[in-house]
């Protein structure tokens, strides 16, 4: 084979695999056509009712579980929006389970007290050790309720008063193990980042848990801001730490048992966004990693159970959409090279090849985050202003979960690590400066991430040189070189900006 002879079959295995990456990709991103149209079709109107309302004197013993790690900056928070919670005080108990290593003990300590003297059953349990982590926790403070329902809410969670009121009546349907209500933020708009989230995370709670719960799919209970039937956990075999994800895990199990669950998309409770990159990559590589693993250890029992076709079918793609990311750093690598080797390329092969595969992996992800933003009553042009920076940041983060998905798809194993809170909201208190929250304790540190991913950027930023400098036909994909080169500088220079912000605040 002569060296040109080398060279064209070069180029062929960049385009194939160019194609075959996008292709898959593709398959993905129909289904989130395929999600908007269950939610058109079965998500027209409000909230499902309750199937009855308990009286006053009915209303079920439930009990409230707070998990904390190291949360000194909303431990306080938490505990008293679990005590100011309206329900008859002889049927609530609020159960505080720390596993600090921190001063976070002696304040919960503290707040427990003022709130126990006030007639509030509410107890403080600690353990030695955090084996199990989370779901450790939870399973240790489940043998000590007296509820007959658990609510459970993250440190960085706020529910308003009226929470239990609201949701419990649902499980007057015997049917029903577990009821999970939106996600809101309190700090959605405290920066780029944060709105670029929430975007994200809307798509997620608005589209995706409403068009997969009424269409009769199975769906997920969060790890907060949601009320589990005890009997539910019970039978499903209990919390288990195995996967990173024990939420997802779970709710499997109990659906597989037959169990009913129930979103509340009109229900939200506040949290907060993480403001600094390191903290969300931490965040994203563990929901990465825990789905990919739930997959492997759900999916094959699924596949042999008699559930529907559908259901078989909308669980393969929730548990392993994470496996997009995989897909992306690939195309990452190799969408420069397909760039500079289809320089020739003429129109007819671009609408022919690269159209198909564009409305499937990208036009489907901006049509799906502007319909979650349209159905949340954002305008337009706000939505429009944010998508670059949305698709900007999944892409930037495909490195980070890529290697969640990698470790979970050979059976390496990590720790929890729990995302940090530092109580910052945008009401213009003195905790939403930028000085403040860089100051605290509780900072990610990025290691090698940012260099890797500013090493991506540099490599889109040759692309992009190539196509200017050569444009032909290829002007048509520098918008996309762009977005990539934007993606991965951006997340990388967010995270190295964070880090020396941190340190010039610790001198």
């Amino acid at each position: 084979m002569t060296l040109l002879e080398e060279y064209e079959v070069w180029k062929l295995a960049v385009v194939f695999g160019y194609f075959a990456v996008l292709f898959l990709l593709s398959i993905y991103g129909f289904h989130r056509y395929a999600i908007v149209r269950l939610y058109r079709r079965h998500c027209t109107d409000g909230d499902p009712e309750p199937r009855r309302r308990f009286s006053d004197d009915e209303l079920p013993a439930i009990t409230v579980q707070l998990p904390l790690y190291n949360e000194r900056y909303v431990v306080e928070r938490v505990i008293d929006a679990a005590c100011g919670l309206d329900y008859p005080a002889d049927r609530l108990q609020i159960q505080v389970l720390d596993d600090s290593t921190d001063d976070t003990t002696e304040r919960a300590a503290r707040r427990v007290e003022f709130w126990r003297q006030r007639g509030i059953d509410i107890e403080l349990i600690t353990r030695t050790d955090r084996q199990g982590y989370k779901a450790g926790a939870l399973a240790n403070g489940l043998r000590r309720a007296s509820g007959e329902f658990i609510a459970i809410f993250d440190a960085d969670f706020i529910p308003d008063a009226d929470f239990l009121r609201r949701t419990v009546h649902h499980f007057s349907d015997r049917r029903i193990g577990m009821v999970q209500a939106r996600w809101e933020y309190v700090n959605r708009d405290f920066s780029l980042l944060t709105r670029a989230q929430s975007i994200l995370l809307d798509g997620h709670f608005v589209l995706e848990h409403t068009a997969r719960n009424r269409s009769g799919r199975f769906f997920n209970f969060n790890g907060t801001a949601g009320i589990w039937r005890r009997q539910a956990i019970d039978s499903a075999g209990g919390w288990e730490h195995q996967t990173l994800t024990e939420d997802l895990d779970l709710s499997y199990r109990a659906q597989l048992k037959g169990w009913k669950f129930r979103y509340l998309r009109d229900v939200t409770v506040p949290s907060e966004l993480p403001v600094e990159m390191n903290a969300l990559k931490s965040q994203q590589h563990r929901w990465a990693k825990g789905a990919v693993q739930t997959a492997r250890k759900i999916l094959p029992t699924l596949f042999r159970s008699d559930f529907s076709f559908k259901i078989k079918l909308e669980a393969f793609y929730h548990l392993t959409g994470h496996m997009a990311y995989l897909l992306m750093v690939m195309l990452a690598f190799l969408m420069p090279l397909a760039t500079m080797v289809r320089v020739q390329q003429g129109w007819y092969e671009v609408l022919l090849l690269d159209l198909p595969v564009f409305f499937g992996a990208t036009v489907s992800i901006c049509y799906f985050y502007w319909v979650s933003q349209r159905e949340m009553g954002r305008s337009r042009l706000q939505t429009l202003r944010l998508l670059p920076a949305v698709l900007g940041l999944g892409i930037g983060l495909s490195l980070n979960n890529a290697r969640g998905v990698v470790e979970a798809l050979i059976g390496h194993h990590t720790p929890f690590v729990r995302t940090p809170k530092h109580a910052i909201d945008h009401s213009g208190e003195e905790t939403t400066s930028q000085q403040d929250w860089t100051s605290k304790l509780y900072f990610q540190r990025g290691r090698l991430a940012p260099l890797v991913e500013f090493s991506f950027g540099l490599w889109f930023s040759v692309a992009v040189i190539s196509v200017l400098i050569n444009p032909g036909q290829s002007l048509a994909s520098l918008p996309f070189l762009m977005l990539f080169q934007f993606g991965f500088f951006y997340v990388a220079w967010v995270s190295i900006r964070q880090a020396m912000d941190r340190r010039s605040q610790a001198t």
